[in-house]
Parts: structure tokens; sequence; C-alpha cells
């Protein structure tokens, strides 16, 4: 059985045009592009990467956006939130941030002792803002929102289920141990410090949700690089399908889809997306693993433009 995983590594999300991605993620949410690429398995789209200063496994929120891409719809099947953990009194500065961005903030809600805000992108994606009073020191220095009220990386996702307990068991057998009840969800916990909660909302009538822009493409855990075979044949073991082990060039990775079909990803943090840029320049420059590096040209033409 390989070491538990202490949570998220990353999520990955539809969206449309890029331009207004980068914006909404840089400017108003204050997060940092830390690295700019393409789709590795299509390359006429961007690979979009945000998270803290560093890129540290648990704050990578990345997306594919598709500039002609129809609106999906959230449902059954999908991560219906993505949760970004910030300090304890700080909902009321970003529910007047948000709503100055137009992100339509929700007045703010108790769930599990903690103070919610629920919001959404420009394309829809359901997002949150979940306070703590142990949110871990933020690592965004040149950010535009404030040190104190910095998003300090994910806090968890939640994922709408039309059965929730096959899918409970596998993240109880990943590290996962469940903390928490509240009607139909579920609650999930593991022991990082980011991205340590994994919400199931069950609901055997709910509408499968459909792929696009708005939605989630997958959500990748943490684990050991020396382990991945391990999680390979863990994930064997549990009737599920897995991929080969996919090189990245920032992790490795490998795909599964759950029992509720949510694409799941096991990624791991080395060797980080230091690996072909300096710290200070990340994000400055589209950057191809080397395998892509010879179609440069061809695919810098394909790219819509993005100023940064």
């Amino acid at each position: 059985m390989p070491t538990a995983t202490p949570g998220l590594h990353h999520v990955t999300a539809i969206a449309s045009d890029p331009q207004r991605n980068y914006e909404f993620y840089t400017e108003t949410l204050g997060l940092r592009l830390v690295k700019r690429s393409v789709n590795q398995d299509d390359v006429s789209v961007y690979h979009l990467f945000y998270a803290d200063h560093e890129g540290t496994p648990g704050t990578s929120m990345t997306f594919f956006p598709y500039t002609d891409a129809r609106d999906g719809q959230v449902g059954a099947g999908q991560v219906s939130a993505v949760s970004f953990l910030v300090p304890d009194g700080s909902i009321d500065y970003w529910r007047e941030r948000l709503a100055d961005a137009g992100a339509d903030p929700d007045e703010p809600r108790e769930r599990f002792g903690d103070t919610v805000l629920s919001f959404t992108d420009p394309d829809g994606l359901p997002l949150e803002l979940v306070a703590r009073a142990d949110a871990p020191a933020a690592n965004l220095p040149e950010s535009p929102v404030p040190h104190a009220h910095a998003i300090r990386g994910f806090f968890g996702v939640t994922l709408s289920l039309t059965g929730a307990d096959p899918t409970g068991d596998l993240l109880k057998e990943m590290g996962y141990r469940q903390t928490d009840r509240d009607g139909t969800r579920k609650r999930y916990t593991a022991d990082g410090d980011l991205g340590f909660v994994v919400d199931i909302v069950e609901d055997p009538q709910a509408r499968r949700g459909i792929p696009g822009a708005g939605t989630v493409h997958h959500i990748a855990f943490q684990v050991a690089e020396d382990e991945q075979d391990e999680w390979r044949q863990f994930l064997i073991d549990h009737g599920l399908r897995p991929t080969e082990i996919i090189d990245r060039k920032w992790f490795k990775s490998v795909y599964a889809r759950e029992y509720g079909t949510v694409l799941f990803e096991y990624a791991t943090k080395e060797p980080g997306y230091t690996v072909d840029e300096e710290l200070e320049d990340l994000g400055d420059r589209l950057v191809l693993p080397e395998w892509l590096e010879d179609r440069r040209e061809e695919i810098e033409t394909g790219l819509p433009d993005l100023s940064h």
C-alpha cells in the first residue's frame, strides 16, 4: 500500500477566453501565473497554471481555455465546487472585492464550523473561499491582494455523486478519513496543510454534468514519485482502469475515473515548475516540454494572444 496522500496537488478546469481567465485569477484572486504552456493532448489550447509564488503543490489551479468552448453544466459525476483557503476574518474583504469584480458572491454561510463564501469565475465555475484560523502563511509577495487576506492555496473540492459510498471508501484507502456529515454532505479529510478536504454531496436523482467551460476537467492528488507504480496497482486492485505513468515535464501522472466518473489524477511533487524556468521568471513565456519544442513555431502561431 503506498503512503497516504496529503491532499490535492492541483485542480484543472475548462475555460473559454484565456485573457479573461488570466485577468480574473491574477488580478481579482491575486494568484501568480507560474506556468504558461499548452495542453499536451491538444497543443492548439493553452494550459495556464495559477498558484502561489513557487507553484507549491496544493495551490495550483490550472486551465484549458478553449476559445470556442460551449458552456458546461455542473452536475453529477463532476466536481461541483473548488474551495480556496483564506485566513479567518477575510470574508468581508473578499465579499466586497468579488462584488466589485462582478463575481456574484453569495451571502456568507457556515459549514462544519467554517465561514464559506461562494462565487463564480467569469465562465461560471463554482468557487468558494473558506476562512479558517489555522490557515498557513501566505506565499504571494507580489499579489494585488493584501498579504493579510491572500489566498493560501486549496481548502478542497466538493464532488457531486449519485452514490457516495464507493468513492468515500476509495478516499479512505487513499489516506482520508470521514470527519463530518450534514445531511447528504460527507466530509473526508487528509493530513496535509493545503487541499486536504474532499466533500461528497450525494443525490441519486441529480442530473449528469455536461463538460464545457465552467466545469472541472480533473482533480489531482499529491503522491510520491517512487510510489507511482504502487498507486497504479492500487487503482487496478480497486477495479479501476488507470493510464500508464505519463511524464508531464513538471510532474508525472497516472489518471483514472473513480466510481462516480470524476477523473482523478495522481501527480508527483517533483520536479516542479522551476525545472525549466527560474523562480523569478515563472509564467513569463510560453514553455514547452522538450518533446514539443520542435513544433514551437507551429504551436505559437496557432495560439490566441495572451497579454501578460
